[in-house]
C-alpha cells in the first residue's frame, strides 16, 4: 500500500552504523531453538492501509502461530507516512525497533545502507528464492546481498467510473490530450470533474515524468535528470491539466481528498494502484464492483510509464529472535500467504508460481495490472532514493498550484538533488 511517501529529511549521519543493543520489541531473548521449536516474540511494523488491507495482514500474521505454536506475533499497524523515519530513528537508538517490517521498496537500500537489516542470504526468509518475479527481486539487493523478501509488487493506472463515463459518451483516455478532451466531455455532459489528481505525493508525478521520457536520475552515468528538458516538460503537463480544469488537485490530505471524490462520483478518474482497490470498492459508486474499470496511465509524447513499486519484508538487525524472524518473514512471502492476500485484496505476488492460482488467474484486478507491473519503470536501487522525494513533492506542489513555474521547480529540485548526492554531475 502507498498512501504517501514520508517528506521528513534524511538522517544527518547517513552510513552510522547500527547501535550494538537490540530490538526491544519483546522478543523474549531470542526465543529458543535448542530443541528445533521456534519460540518468542516476533513484533511485525505493516504500513497498510487501516481499514481494509490491515484486517486480512493482522489476520495472516497472526496465523503463523499455527506454524509455529511458541511463537507469538505482535502485530502493529504504523502509518505508511511515517514509517521509514519511525524505522530509523528506532534503529539508530537501538530502542523500540520491529523484528519484522513492511519496506517500501525504495526503503531497502537505504536501510541496508545504514547498517540497520539482516542479510537474508542462506536464511529460510529466502526459500524458494528462484521463484520471485525477477524486479521484485531487485529493490532487495544492496552491494551484493539481499537484505528483503518481496512481499507485493505494484505500479499505477487509471481506475475510471463506468458509469459516467457511459453516461458522457467517452472511451478510455488513451494519451494526455485524449485526457483533456475526455474531462472537458465529462464536465459538459455530467457536470464532474474529469480527473482528481493527488497532489501533496509526487509518486503520482511519476507516470508523467516517464511519459515524457525524463526520470529523476540516471544512476548508471550519476547524473541529475529531474531538471533536463524531459523533466520540464513532465512538470508542464501535470501543470496545464490543473489549468485546462480537466484535473483538480491539492495541497494536503490528497490520499483521503482523492479517494471520498472517486468513490462519491464526484469525479470520473484517479491514478491509483492496487492497493487501493480494497478501499475504492468501499465506496458508494462501486458497490457494483463491475463499476470500476482500470486502464494504462494515458501516455505522454514518449510514450506510456508507470513507477515500479511494492513492498519487501526486511528483518531488523538488532533483532532478538533472528531465527524466528527469518520464519514470519518467509511465511509472510510464501505461495500459500500470498495467494490468500492476492484473493483477498487483489494486491500482486512476487512469486511466478501464485499467478495460475485459480483465485489469482480470474482476478481481473490482478490480470490488468500483472502486464503493467512488467512493463513498468524501476526506480533506482540506491539509498537515497526514498529521500528523492521530499525535495520532489515540495516542487510538484508548487507547480500545481501555481507557486512557483514549471522551470523554476524542475531546477530547485535538481539543486537539492545535488547537494543530496554527492559528486553527481
Amino acid at each position: 500500500m502507498r498512501r504517501g511517501i514520508a517528506t521528513t529529511a534524511l538522517v544527518a549521519a547517513l552510513g552510522v552504523t547500527l547501535a550494538a543493543c537490540g530490538s526491544d520489541s519483546g522478543s523474549n531473548g531470542g526465543g529458543s531453538k535448542s530443541s528445533g521449536e521456534l519460540s518468542g516474540t516476533v513484533t511485525w511494523w505493516d504500513t497498510s492501509t487501516v481499514g481494509s488491507e490491515d484486517k486480512v495482514f493482522k489476520k495472516v500474521a497472526e496465523d503463523f502461530k499455527k506454524k509455529h505454536p511458541k511463537v507469538t506475533v505482535k502485530y502493529v499497524n504504523v502509518p505508511f507516512g511515517e514509517a521509514q523515519n519511525k524505522f530509523k530513528n528506532a534503529a539508530q537508538s537501538g530502542s523500540g525497533a520491529p523484528d519484522v517490517i513492511r519496506s517500501e521498496v525504495a526503503w531497502t537500500p537505504e536501510f541496508a545502507d545504514l547498517g540497520y537489516l539482516a542479510p537474508l542470504d542462506g536464511t529460510p526468509a529466502l526459500k524458494d528464492a528462484d521463484d520471485f518475479l525477477k524486479q521484485a527481486s531487485a529493490s532487495t539487493q544492496y552491494k551484493g546481498k539481499t537484505y528483503g523478501v518481496p512481499q507485493v509488487i505494484d505500479s499505477m493506472g487509471i481506475f475510471y467510473n463506468k458509469k459516467i463515463f457511459k453516461e458522457a459518451g467517452v472511451e478510455v483516455p488513451k494519451t494526455i490530450d485524449e485526457l483533456k478532451s475526455v474531462s472537458a466531455k465529462i464536465k459538459q455532459k455530467t457536470g464532474k470533474t474529469g480527473l482528481y489528481l493527488r497532489g501533496d505525493d509526487a509518486y503520482w508525478f511519476l507516470s508523467f515524468l516517464y511519459g515524457e521520457g525524463g526520470n529523476l536520475v540516471d544512476a548508471e552515468s550519476k547524473k541529475i535528470t529531474v531538471d533536463n528538458e524531459a523533466g520540464v516538460k513532465g512538470f508542464k503537463v501535470v501543470k496545464d491539466l490543473v489549468d485546462s480544469k480537466a484535473a483538480i488537485t491539492d495541497a494536503t490530505n490528497g490520499w483521503d481528498n482523492m479517494q471520498a471524490a472517486f468513490k462519491d462520483g464526484k469525479v470520473a478518474m484517479m491514478i491509483n494502484g492496487p492497493w487501493a482497490v480494497a478501499d475504492t470498492y468501499a465506496g458508494k459508486e462501486f458497490a457494483d464492483k463491475a463499476n470500476l474499470g482500470i486502464a494504462p496511465v494515458p501516455a505522454g509524447s514518449a510514450g506510456q510509464g508507470a513507477p515500479q513499486g511494492g513492498h519487501n519484508l526486511a528483518v531488523y538487525a538488532g533483532s532478538k529472535n533472528l531465527d524466528a524472524s527469518y520464519a514470519f518473514a518467509e511465511y509472510m512471502t510464501s505461495v500459500e500467504t500470498q495467494a490468500t492476500v492476492a484473493k483477498e485484496l487483489s494486491l500482486l505476488p512476487t512469486r511466478e508460481s501464485v499467478y495460475i492460482k485459480p483465485d489469482v488467474a480470474t482476478n481481473e484486478m490482478i490480470t490488468f495490472f500483472k502486464p503493467v507491473v512488467d512493463k513498468a519503470v524501476e526506480r533506482p536501487w540506491i539509498p537515497e532514493t526514498g529521500s528523492l522525494f521530499a525535495p520532489l513533492v515540495t516542487e510538484y506542489t508548487k507547480v500545481l498550484t501555481g507557486q512557483t513555474t514549471p522551470e523554476k521547480g524542475a531546477k530547485t529540485t535538481g539543486d537539492a538533488y545535488r547537494k543530496l548526492l554527492k559528486d553527481w554531475k
